[in-house]
């Protein structure tokens, strides 16, 4: 028996504290094979055994090295990963035992209790099984594991193992729900239950390119599936996104042949994200041409799940959540989400990471040890804290927007004389806010949520913020599945859709994919008009040109707010209502900026492109910066607001041509 010892570079190792998964439990969950055992494991090391000669342990040893440049192809393998092969000493334990006596049976039914431990399924599948079952959704997934394992003995005992492997598989799942976990599982399945002899790197996992009318685009996969192990088995998982409803091109047809002769060593899934079912069945339909293709569907994780599968990753680090803590957990996963770009599990990891790591830093300042997440450390993870003053009150306490508050307060009363006179039956509230930008829209948004919730109109008040464009999918087929997803986060709560106009690019665009996610919207804002609140945003010429392009989205949205822009008077006040917030200054800080806001010229104010409050928050926080560097260099703690910080920012190019013109003296 031989012994390899590999050893990874510590400092790379950390800079992968953030993966998915770990380089030594992701080379670990890739051992397979019955000569194969791990004695010994760290965050930068293993010890793994291999059953055989000299040549069995270099094999192992160069899969080991092959799966590392496959994991992380842009790494010089050789600077992070050092390996040795030695004898290994062999434990008594490893000797082979004595036969033992078989008891004799005190009931008289030994031969019945042998038959049962015969037929009694063996660990590694019922391992499977717990592992399976534990899963967060993924029902198809598990319906196919169970059947799997069901019909292995038959499939083994009568050596029909070719049927199975000429079989195909179509996942249809989004980013970050979990590819790579499924087809570990299925490998290791297909393992114990004896279908195939798996090779070493069970799992392989590639992504065809943009469509080309060549074979360039398949030229990985094609190599991988020439060079198989002989008599062992892989699971090849090919990303087809890119490929999707052009799957009848000569090309991939060269493909789908390939994967036929090559049935013997690769299991092929086929990836794509998370599609409409119609547009699914129809790929399916395509690839069954030629293969023996079942597809599986993996919705996107509820709120629940996401909750669910935090709690077991906390759990596995030796955490527990109080229960009143998961209202703020649910605000940080919302403002990831607030981006359109979010990546289900691996981003609930890495929130659960930053959970754990200033947990640790809050005990050591302590000087204590709890293992309980709290309220205020999933408070500390969040960006927008919500105001502890009422909607209503923090409404009153804007700057400006006098005609957009008393509006606010007519649509609030108006729907609720609506419940009052139809017997509780919530009416549509969906909206629009026109104007510029940085004229409050988005603020205002966020305290009508507040205040619909502490009317009793919503019934959990969270807010929503997306771009027009976060709707729309890459791909065929995945942008009514994502809009209905997003909306349905937002059930109970306020979805603030920003530059709403992006959506409608003309009667004519028939190859957008906005007028799918505005047809999946207006069934969403119909379907559940009583239980969640759309409010579309942008510019009120290009807003006006979206509803009369979508007449069905004009009708179900009643009211209209229209957002002005600032006066100078009401910039100067957003101004000194920041700076007293946050800063003590002096008292010719604000003498200068009243002299800088009262001199902006009539085109800057007016103008379409003008940020109003954002233009004010920018130059606030130049004014800061400022502030900052000249305490830091004079090594003061206390930092002052000056009217020197604020010329200094004011002078800055993006804040010093907006003047009116002065009128000259003279000839």
């Amino acid at each position: 028996m031989k012994k390899i010892v590999v050893e990874l570079e510590g400092g790379w190792v950390l800079k992968h504290r953030d993966d998915e998964e770990l380089p030594i439990s992701k080379l670990k969950s890739q051992l397979q094979g019955d000569k194969v055992s791990i004695e010994d494991s760290s965050l930068t090391s293993i010890t793994i055994l291999v059953k055989g000669e000299e040549t069995d342990a270099s094999r192992v040893a160069d899969h080991i090295r092959t799966a590392f440049s496959k994991n992380y192809p842009d790494e010089e393998i050789d600077e992070i990963l050092d390996l040795e092969i030695t004898q290994a000493e062999e434990k008594a334990s490893e000797k082979e035992p004595a036969p033992a006596e078989e008891p004799a049976s005190k009931t008289g039914s030994g031969s019945h209790s042998r038959m049962a431990e015969e037929n009694e399924e063996p660990e590694a599948i019922r391992d499977i099984r717990r592992r399976v079952s534990d899963l967060v959704g993924a029902n198809e997934f598990k319906k196919l594991i169970g059947e799997t394992i069901k019909v292995a003995p038959q499939l083994v005992g009568n050596k029909t193992h070719a049927v199975f492997n000429s079989r195909s598989y179509l996942f249809s799942i989004g980013d970050g729900c979990g590819l790579t976990t499924y087809l570990r599982l299925f490998a290791q399945t297909l393992s114990a239950t004896g279908l195939c002899k798996m090779a070493f790197l069970s799992v392989m996992e590639e992504r065809l390119g943009p469509y080309k009318e060549s074979l360039e685009p398949f030229d990985n996969v094609l190599q991988l599936l020439q060079g198989g192990d002989a008599g062992k088995v892989r699971i090849l998982s090919i990303d087809i996104s890119e490929w999707v409803g052009k799957t009848d091109n000569q090309y991939f047809k060269t493909m789908l042949r390939a994967i036929e002769k090559a049935a013997d060593g690769f299991v092929v899934v086929f990836r794509v994200p998370f599609l409409e079912k119609d547009v699914l069945a129809n790929l399916n339909f395509s690839l069954n041409d030629q293969l023996s293709v079942r597809s599986l569907s993996f919705p996107p994780f509820t709120q629940e799940d996401l909750r669910i599968c935090a709690e077991r990753e906390l759990n596995d680090y030796g955490f527990s959540v109080s229960k009143n803590a998961w209202e703020f957990f649910q605000s940080r996963i919302t403002e990831e989400k607030g981006d359109g770009k979010f990546y289900g599990l691996n981003t609930v990891k890495k929130v659960v990471r930053e959970l754990i790591y200033n947990k640790q830093l809050t005990n050591a300042g302590k000087k204590k040890a709890s293992y309980t997440i709290d309220r205020n450390d999933t408070k500390a993870l969040c960006s927008n804290i919500e105001n502890a003053m009422s909607g209503t009150e923090q409404l009153k306490r804007l700057v400006g927007n006098e005609q957009v508050k008393r509006k606010i307060e007519e649509i609030v009363a108006q729907i609720e004389l609506s419940l009052r006179q139809n017997d509780g039956e919530m009416p549509c509230i969906h909206m629009r806010f026109v104007g510029n930008p940085g004229t409050g829209k988005t603020t205002v948004a966020r305290i009508l949520g507040k205040i619909l919730k502490e009317r009793g109109l919503l019934r959990i008040g969270n807010f929503y913020e997306y771009a027009g464009r976060d709707f729309c999918g890459r791909y065929i087929g995945e942008t009514a599945p994502k809009t209905a997803s997003i909306c349905r986060d937002a059930y109970g709560s306020v979805l603030f859709i920003d530059e709403a106009y992006s959506l409608y690019r003309g009667e004519d665009n028939d190859r957008d994919f906005g007028r799918e996610a505005i047809d999946t919207l207006i069934a969403e804002m119909e379907n559940h008009r009583s239980d969640f609140v759309v409010i579309m945003a942008g510019y009120t010429d290009d807003m006006e040109k979206l509803m009369r392009g979508n007449q069905g989205l004009a009708s179900r949205m009643p009211y209209t707010i229209e957002f002005p822009n600032f006066t100078r008077e009401q910039l100067y006040e957003i101004f000194v209502s920041m700076v007293k917030a946050r800063f003590k200054y002096d008292d010719k800080l604000f003498d200068a900026a009243k002299e800088y806001f009262m001199s902006l010229s009539d085109e800057t104010v007016t103008a379409k492109e003008f940020s109003n409050a954002r233009f004010v928050r920018n130059l606030f926080e130049r004014t800061w910066a400022k502030a900052a560097m000249r305490s830091q260099l004079a090594n003061r703690s206390e930092m002052i607001l000056t009217k020197d910080d604020f010329d200094r920012a004011s002078g800055e190019k993006e804040f010093a041509f907006h003047f009116q013109k002065r009128p000259h003296i003279g000839f």
